[in-house]
């Protein structure tokens, strides 16, 4: 079961939300919080009930392990002992169910040992909750005299709108929110506001970014014919399909979660208007970046010990965000140029605030998508191939089979119109749909609010009312190409 599917958006969350508020309302707040905790683990098993003794079994030792360091607060050795152990155990797990495979293929690379490893089957959103224990253990050792109920705990690391994608929140944020009696009250206005944001996260991933997948799906299965002018196109398109499809599902979370009186951390903050890679990673995958910050780079040394060792922590920061996306290469080269694009941010911080908003804002939206080759990818083969293409200078007409691929099928009505009014080819009104498309979802990004703006000068009026049908008629008539998220890869 994915936040796209008809049995989500028309079952199981309006009874997951009435039921909820139900049993609040009739006083039986714990039962509200067991029945959240089914709910969780039932929409957990949809998508791999292979996996729940994994996520069970984690749930339960990182319980206990912060019970031993509850009850030894003033054993500051023991504490510090059962920690270490206890994070050291959350990455072992992480790297055997994913990458273990990784990095058997680097030992025989390198040494010609010829291990061979059995595939192992990735848990959901293990990657999500193995951070989020991490945090939770860290943060118990730092504050031992802050304990939780197990029942507490356990919702809070299966909630079902972040379990799969994320954001990657933080315990202390979040279990507290479930025992606040004023967040127990059935609230119009946040369901109301909740609607509005699911349909604009539905209407980004349904409408948007699976559109947008067509010309990258195409683009990365031709690369020896692009040329530059298609090679533009797939790049500027990915770029576009990877904020639409993660910031959609983030939506849909926040929309969720609201109508639940809970409140999750924002990921997203239109990270395509940053002015430098150092802002875009204050707007993009938000939580990621807390959690390095607070758990990695801080413990390093920040910048505390200069700037070479500053430039260093933040190279290995984005070496590990690399490895956590994914294990191969491309992740990892990808990780290490935006350490060095930050790097080199900081070094010329001082210059670049001199030069106009438009042209730090462009420069770094270039850098943004020559980057994201190397995420989407299958191998750095493919990728310096559509490098290649990208700066061979060749500008090559726009591809027929990619204006084909790349014309919506909501946008046949638009092309049919464009044809009976004016004497133009079908490929060429494919060509104005397409690129139009793109244009406009490239304005959208840009240049029209974001989830957090609008919920803060949200007012319902007739207008507000109609968008959100219009948003969700037409995402639900498009629903029937259901597609997975690509951060659910990670």
């Amino acid at each position: 079961m994915i936040f796209n599917s008809y049995v989500f958006v028309f079952l199981y969350m309006p009874v997951v939300v009435i039921l909820y508020h139900g049993l609040n309302r009739a006083g039986y707040f714990r039962a509200s919080k067991l029945m959240l905790l089914a709910a969780s683990l039932l929409f957990y098993c949809f998508n791999g009930p292979e996996a729940l003794p994994v996520l069970l079994i984690s749930i339960t030792v990182n319980y206990l392990l912060a019970l031993c360091i509850n009850k030894n607060a003033d054993r500051t050795g023991l504490r510090r002992l059962v920690t270490a152990a206890g994070i050291i155990l959350n990455l072992a797990l992480l790297i055997y169910f994913k990458y273990l495979g990784f990095f058997s293929d680097v030992i025989n690379s390198l040494s010609g040992a010829g291990i061979t490893v059995e595939a192992v089957l990735m848990p959901l959103g293990i990657s999500y909750y193995t951070f989020s224990q991490i945090a939770f253990l860290t943060d118990t050792y730092r504050d031992p005299e802050t304990r939780y109920d197990f029942l507490d705990y356990a919702l809070f690391i299966s909630f079902f709108p972040k379990i799969s994608v994320g954001p990657i929140a933080f315990a202390k944020d979040m279990i507290p929110q479930f025992n606040d009696d004023l967040r127990k009250v059935l609230s119009y206005d946040n369901i109301a506001k909740g609607m509005v944001i699911f349909a604009v996260g539905l209407s980004k991933k349904v409408l948007i970014a699976d559109n947008l997948e067509n010309y990258v799906t195409w683009g990365f299965s031709n690369l020896e014919v692009l040329g530059t002018t298609n090679a533009l196109i797939v790049l500027l398109a990915y770029t576009m399909q990877i904020y639409f499809d993660f910031s959609g599902y983030c939506d849909m979370a926040k929309a969720i979660c609201l109508m639940l009186n809970i409140e999750l951390p924002d990921n997203f903050l239109s990270p395509y208007r940053a002015v430098s890679v150092e802002d875009f990673w204050k707007k993009w995958h938000i939580t990621l970046t807390s959690f390095f910050t607070r758990y990695v780079y801080i413990p390093l040394g920040g910048n505390r010990k200069g700037k070479i060792r500053t430039y260093i922590n933040m190279f290995i920061i984005f070496f590990l965000s690399g490895l956590w996306h994914g294990a191969s290469y491309n992740f990892i080269i990808w990780g290490l140029i935006h350490g060095a694009g930050i790097t080199m941010s900081k070094i010329l911080k001082e210059r670049m605030v001199k030069l106009p908003l438009f042209l730090r804002r462009l420069g770094t939206f270039c850098f943004i998508n020559l980057t994201w080759v190397f995420f989407r990818a299958p191998d750095l083969k493919d990728a310096g191939v559509f490098l290649r293409q990208l700066f061979s200078m060749n500008f090559y007409p726009v591809n027929m089979e990619l204006v084909a691929k790349a014309t919506p099928d909501e946008m046949q009505f638009l092309q049919w119109m464009i044809l009976t009014g004016a004497d133009k080819t079908p490929y060429i009104s494919g060509c104005i749909i397409a690129i139009g498309f793109l244009l406009a979802s490239v304005f959208i990004s840009m240049y029209c609010r974001n989830s957090t703006e609008r919920l803060a000068t949200m007012k319902f009026s007739g207008r507000t009312v109609a968008t959100t049908v219009i948003l969700m008629v037409l995402s639900i008539l498009s629903l029937s190409g259901v597609s997975k998220f690509i951060y659910t890869n990670f």
